[in-house]
């Protein structure tokens, strides 16, 4: 039987777990106190970052110049985005470049590389791949699959700079067994070196429910949530676990100079990571890197109110995200990986109102002929969907459990 024992003390929460939920370990061992917020700057104005200028959340307003001395004199700088926004990205370039100007000793991490990719990166800044190579060598399509030419200025600059890029993220599949069946569930030689993440505060179980709740899970209770569920916990590892392998690949840029002044690094990630001190900083701190400025872009039609001090150490005002126009080619909407014993790519979820989700595909399915060709390797998937025009049919062969059947995925004219 599950109980739970909550202590309130001076504003302060406490939290055991006196349960079997699978293995008890691979839960949170303790939830630290969020810090409290302050209050939030005045919505009297309507907007509270104008587009160009800089904001310190809760005090007020800063310029380049002092956020760049300020950085410069850091260990680690994160400057946060939201994948798909161009402004964004572009901002992040900008910043590169100022904080190149004062710390020329620059190292750049990517949330957007698994680590088995490092080598990839490495020839990439020496110049060694072209564009296309590299983009397909680091698995772009099949890892991030985000649109390349937004992060490609980001690639460049380090190239020609020779900038060292390290390659920050692990693969998806050990996020996705950590967060189903726990951190020490996993075997220790499957962990990629990850080490148990500091625990979590309130406040970032607090922010992590909403999107748990969006999320399409296994053992997820129909409902209302918690932060208490078990299954929500166990998103919440997963998560950590994701925000300790950035910031342990960042602590190792430090704990692998053996001479002269550590560099700079600077963190290329989702701003969710960096939010409030709790991801990617949280476990910075954890692993004694206390050095870290936190910047993010901030799209001037946000509500004021979550504009707290804490948010960040200063955000810079772009013009809200306007969605760009539609593509040249749709997606299949699934996340899959190889199955190496049975051949084929594996389904490991359906995108809700996707094309897959349409055609009646299922967690699980192990697809093994795509307009038909055989599956080989997950690359096979990518090139036959991005020559799928509007309006026309895709027949897959799909095993699902003993049974082969035939499904077709029918892409909708541009527009519909």
């Amino acid at each position: 039987m599950t109980k739970w024992k909550v202590s309130i003390r001076s504003g302060l929460v406490s939290i055991m777990l006196l349960a079997w939920v699978g293995h008890s370990e691979n839960l949170p061992a303790q939830i630290i106190p969020a810090p409290k917020p302050e209050s939030a700057i005045s919505d009297s104005a309507r907007e509270c970052v104008s587009v160009a200028h800089w904001i310190i959340p809760g005090k007020g307003k800063t310029v380049l110049s002092d956020i760049i001395a300020r950085a410069a004199n850091q260990s680690v700088v994160l400057l946060g985005e939201t994948h798909v926004n161009r402004e964004h990205h572009l901002w992040q370039l900008q910043m590169l470049a100022a904080l190149y100007a004062a710390r020329p000793d620059m190292v750049i991490g990517f949330e957007m590389f698994p680590r088995r990719v490092q080598k990839v990166l490495d020839q990439w800044v020496a110049g060694e791949l072209s564009e296309a190579a590299f983009l397909k060598a680091s698995e772009w399509d099949t890892v991030w699959r985000t649109d390349a030419s937004l992060y490609l200025p980001l690639f460049h600059f380090a190239r020609m700079n020779r900038i060292p890029m390290r390659a920050l993220n692990i693969d998806t599949q050990l996020r996705k067994q950590v967060a189903e069946k726990g951190f020490d569930s996993v075997p220790k030689n499957e962990r990629e070196g990850v080490t148990h993440p500091a625990p979590p505060n309130s406040g970032y179980l607090d922010f992590l429910l909403p999107i748990y709740e969006a999320h399409d899970r296994k053992g997820k209770k129909e409902g209302r949530n918690n932060r208490y569920d078990p299954d929500f916990l166990r998103f919440v590892i997963g998560q950590q676990l994701w925000d300790r392998a950035m910031a342990q690949e960042i602590h190792a840029v430090f704990s692998t100079q053996t001479q002269g002044k550590s560099p700079l690094v600077v963190g290329i990630m989702g701003s969710g990571h960096i939010m409030y001190g709790y991801g990617v900083p949280h476990q910075l701190k954890d692993l004694g890197v206390t050095k870290v400025t936190s910047l993010l872009p901030w799209d001037t039609n946000k509500s004021c109110q979550q504009l707290v001090a804490g948010y960040a150490d200063a955000v810079f005002g772009v013009s809200p995200f306007v969605a760009e126009t539609t593509p040249l080619r749709q997606r299949l909407g699934i996340r899959y990986e190889t199955a190496l014993q049975d051949g084929g790519a594996r389904v490991l979820q359906v995108e809700k109102g996707s094309i897959a989700e349409a055609a009646n595909m299922l967690e699980g399915d192990l697809i093994t002929e795509i307009a038909g060709l055989s599956v080989m390797e997950v690359g096979d998937i990518v090139a036959v969907v991005k020559r799928q025009a509007p309006g026309t049919w895709l027949p897959l062969k799909i095993k699902r459990g003993n049974d082969e059947i035939e499904i077709v995925a029918k892409f909708p004219a541009l527009g519909k």
